[in-house]
């Protein structure tokens, strides 16, 4: 029986895990944030190179991080069964893992000015940006590693070392910019390509000192992942990229959908592309707070998933969703009460905070199932499932939102709020079919359940 007990303590559970996640993905998404802030109070040209070089490495980065979650379902599924003698194995396994993706990321970002021509990058700004590019490189092993010890650390219920030395990396970087972007102490003057020697050094030192933290913290003596160092285990290795990989396709074609956006609206103007940016800018942080819930859900399912505990699983699953279901609310009502206060931080010019503001009713009316199947996709990840909502990502945001984003808004003639149509059409498909693979997972489990744990 669920009793009043058991919610409360898994309420508790739950937000202790997600509040922490909550202020490190605000802490990791300030970054961009204030590398473009300061490139554009040096010149528009600056700006130019930033947004050319985070738009080539952006993707690299959310693919790769996105492969290394796998570290918190194993880890945290470990735990859950109680075999702590495992952990240490599966973090070392998921470091190797960093690493090889790391140095790939580290080549791809190298050869990635190869492009400029087929993308078009004005001749003026290939330079620089070609620098923060291969500058910038030399931070992705520590990007992939950051992230792998992240994984362990939330998975085993301990997330806020890495909010803490998130919030200090974002302080840090501001300085090293200046320096960089100013050519203080004798070094060169790089403008806004400095931003991308800053930013490599601050993910390093975010490595080493969480690293350290680690070593030393007594929280983690009983579970030594630095010692002792197990072999490259090729099995295991494969065993994390094949959970993880699906992770990073799925936020890739979330993010690509929403970056495609601006080069299929381009054509109908700069008051519709800014507007876009505007609604899109206001949107993904108000998408930080489901995003923390489905983190939080992933790493408490995995739990419960290791502990076999089905009916606890179930009952925390229907929880998140109505946690997500009031955060949502709440989003919707503050976005339809202050949507003309909001567009007004970002513009002055009129025609565009008007537009602005009637795309954001669009983004309220995709709220709710967003949240849901952002909870829903957590849930499968807890529960080691990363195929399926990987295929259904593909099929919503692919295979519907952005064809009907396309057709609405360049052959009808409903310009950016076309689009937006085709962006809650997706968003709510998306919604619909993950919780039916929830449920379906539900049911397989309870029917399992004194059998062993089913391989999905």
């Amino acid at each position: 029986m669920w009793s009043r007990t058991q919610r409360n303590t898994e309420i508790g559970i739950l937000f202790n895990l997600m509040w922490p996640i909550l202020i490190t993905q605000i802490a990791q998404a300030g970054f961009g944030l204030i590398d473009t802030i300061m490139a554009g109070r040096l010149s528009a040209a600056d700006l130019a190179v930033v947004a050319v070089g985070v738009g080539l490495w952006l993707p690299v980065v959310l693919f790769l991080s996105g492969v290394m979650i796998a570290t918190t379902p194993l880890v945290a599924k470990a735990k859950g069964a109680n075999l702590p003698q495992q952990i240490p194995w599966i973090t070392q396994q998921a470091l190797y893992l960093a690493l090889l993706l790391g140095l790939a990321g580290f080549a791809l970002l190298q050869l990635a000015p190869l492009t400029f021509n087929l993308l078009d990058i004005p001749v003026h700004l290939r330079a620089k940006a070609s620098f923060f590019l291969h500058a910038i490189a030399f931070g992705m092993p520590a990007v992939t590693l950051f992230a792998a010890l992240r994984g362990y650390t939330e998975a085993i219920g301990n997330p806020r070392p890495v909010t803490v030395i998130s919030l200090l990396g974002l302080v840090g970087i501001i300085p090293l910019n200046y320096v960089f972007m100013n050519g203080l102490f004798g070094l060169p003057q790089l403008g806004g390509a400095g931003c991308g020697i800053a930013t490599a050094l601050i993910q390093w030192l975010m490595l080493i000192v969480l690293a350290i933290y680690l070593s030393l913290s007594k929280v983690y003596q009983d579970i030594k992942i630095f010692q002792r160092f197990s072999a490259f285990d090729k099995a295991m290795i494969g065993q994390i990229f094949a959970l993880g990989a699906p992770i990073g396709m799925a936020i890739f074609f979330e993010v690509s959908l929403f970056s495609i956006a601006a080069i299929i609206l381009s054509p109908l103007g700069e008051i519709v592309v800014s507007s876009h940016q505007i609604a899109l800018s206001v949107t993904s942080m108000f998408f930080m707070v489901p995003l923390a819930l489905g983190m939080a859900l992933t790493i408490r399912v995995g739990q419960l998933y290791g502990e076999k505990n089905w009916e606890v699983m179930q009952h925390l699953q229907r929880l998140g969703f109505m946690f997500a279901a009031v955060m949502s609310l709440s989003t919707m009502l503050i976005i339809w009460l202050f949507r003309q206060q909001i567009t007004s931080f970002y513009t002055n010019d009129p025609t565009v905070q008007v537009t602005a503001a009637g795309l954001l009713l669009f983004a309220l009316m995709y709220q709710l199932p967003d949240a849901w199947q952002v909870a829903a996709a957590g849930c499968l990840r807890g529960m080691q499932d990363t195929q399926g909502p990987m295929w259904i990502t593909l099929f919503s945001y692919w295979g519907i939102a952005l064809p009907l984003g396309i057709v609405f808004s360049r052959v009808l003639p409903y310009g950016a709020a076309g689009f937006w149509t085709g962006l809650v059409i997706g968003l709510s498909i998306a919604a619909v079919l993950l919780s039916l693979r929830l449920k379906h997972w539900r049911k397989v489990l309870f029917t399992s359940l004194n059998a062993s744990v089913p391989k999905l």
